[in-house]
């Protein structure tokens, strides 16, 4: 699915090649490097041509200032998981390996202990420029043992995105703020009552929709259940939680969402494309209540996005996604982002390096955060006026930090992160009750982590 997680990036410049770290664009201009190519592979779709975008820029000026230098783009058309598999099956010989790649943070750990990642933590001591980065973009690219593998390209929160005119409609007042899910449940019967012709309230269920089922979904009901941030993953013990209470709950909502007709069908959420009807057709067309999406959807209706809607701002609103009771601290947020990374196998670690470095100077962090909605992880583009103004929702959007979650970056994260989508799908298609899809869930995660790895605490 689509993504884009949201925050920003640079790196400074450093005199000469001989240091060891990244050196900025410019900083061998004249000097010939001699023949050589880098490989530079990432993800491209229809809803995410920022990267290309970005890498295109970054090529031309690359190339001018590393003579006898290639750069060779190597985009995938793929989603996420699509993605993350061919990328993966290029790092196992020297021949197919990128030099530098687009890296989800949650693969992190778990490709860095695969050996596919270069250590960075030598390159990093020499930008002058990382103490501009906070220090959640910095732990973004940690691997177990503390040490850098990957740089942010920036960050990205979720939240409720609503239509003023379909909610007005119904009688639901805006500017709209659940308190609870309950909250939700009565604003979405209202619209199914007053406007039988529109979906109430989208929320993403199922393994056709990938990691947006977690992260644009069921997450946002998990985290907000009595656990809190400990309602996946046990944080102290460093185990899964299984028989959980908060789980079946967070279950029982979909099934009422779906069972009472207030979300799209089942036959739509196991689309892998509905996202499009949301964004391209059902908003605009005022046929959708609301949805949980991330902060960089104004990417897709400002100038120059996917589905251009000039009156987006004026019709569309956000709020929180609540907390299961409305209990501290009140609402939810998931955060995510991918970096950039060098491969382990480049023969150029160096040379990638500088290309790494020039990809995240401030002008083209700046241009690349804009573009794509992302919020800033660099204080420099934080503060600058142009992402300021990107869109009339980032100041929204970067507020719900201050309740965002990130998922378990553990080696076993992306097997388990398949068992909720199934146990979402099973729900909503109601081929399991939320208590039977919850032990299903449990039996799966034991069989992958080993039962000494769980807890019901």
């Amino acid at each position: 699915m689509h993504k884009r997680t949201a925050f920003a990036i640079s790196i400074a410049t450093i005199a000469s090649l001989a240091l060891v770290g990244c050196s900025s664009s410019g900083s061998s201009s004249g000097q010939t490097q001699g023949d050589q190519t880098l490989k530079i592979v990432y993800e491209k779709t229809d809803s995410f041509t920022a990267l290309d975008t970005l890498f295109k820029t970054v090529k031309t000026e690359f190339e001018k200032t590393h003579k006898g230098v290639t750069v060779d783009l190597q985009p995938i058309a793929a989603d996420d998981d699509n993605y993350k598999l061919k990328l993966a099956l290029s790092q196992r010989s020297a021949e197919t390996a990128p030099d530098v790649f687009y890296e989800d943070t949650t693969n992190v750990r778990s490709d860095a202990d695969a050996g596919y990642l270069l250590n960075l933590d030598k390159y990093v001591a020499k930008w002058a420029d990382w103490s501009k980065f906070n220090a959640g973009a910095k732990t973004a690219g940690a691997g177990d043992n503390g040490s850098i593998y990957s740089v942010s390209l920036g960050t990205d929160t979720r939240v409720i995105w609503y239509n003023k005119t379909v909610l007005e409609k119904a009688g639901v007042s805006t500017p709209w703020q659940p308190k609870s899910w309950t909250d939700i449940l009565d604003a979405a019967r209202k619209i199914k009552a007053a406007e039988p012709g529109v979906i109430p309230f989208n929320l993403y269920a199922g393994t056709g929709t990938g990691e947006g089922t977690v992260m644009q979904g069921f997450y946002e009901l998990l985290y907000g259940t009595d656990k809190g941030a400990n309602a996946l993953y046990d944080q102290p013990s460093k185990k899964w939680v299984v028989g959980s209470k908060g789980f079946v709950d967070s279950l029982n909502f979909m099934k009422t969402l779906y069972g009472e007709n207030l979300a799209v069908t089942p036959a739509q959420a196991l689309d892998a494309n509905v996202w499009k009807n949301v964004f391209g057709e059902w908003f605009p067309q005022n046929k959708l209540g609301a949805t949980v999406e991330g902060s960089y959807t104004p990417s897709f209706w400002a100038t120059g996005g996917s589905y251009p809607w000039a009156d987006y701002a004026k019709v569309m609103g956000t709020a929180v996604f609540p907390t299961e009771k409305g209990q501290k601290p009140g609402g939810v947020s998931m955060s995510g982002g991918w970096t950039l990374a060098i491969g382990a196998k480049s023969k150029s670690p160096q040379l990638a390096c500088d290309f790494l470095a020039m990809a995240l100077n401030k002008k083209n962090a700046l241009s690349y955060n804009n573009a794509n909605a992302q919020i800033a992880v660099r204080t420099d583009v934080s503060a600058d006026p142009s992402y300021l103004a990107a869109n009339p929702f980032v100041k929204a959007v970067t507020d719900a930090v201050t309740v965002t979650h990130f998922r378990p970056a553990t080696s076993d994260y992306t097997k388990i992160s398949t068992e909720v989508q199934k146990a979402t799908e099973a729900v909503v298609t109601g081929q399991a009750s939320p208590k039977d899809a919850a032990a299903a869930y449990d039996k799966a995660v034991e069989g992958i982590v080993g039962a000494d790895k769980v807890t019901t605490k």
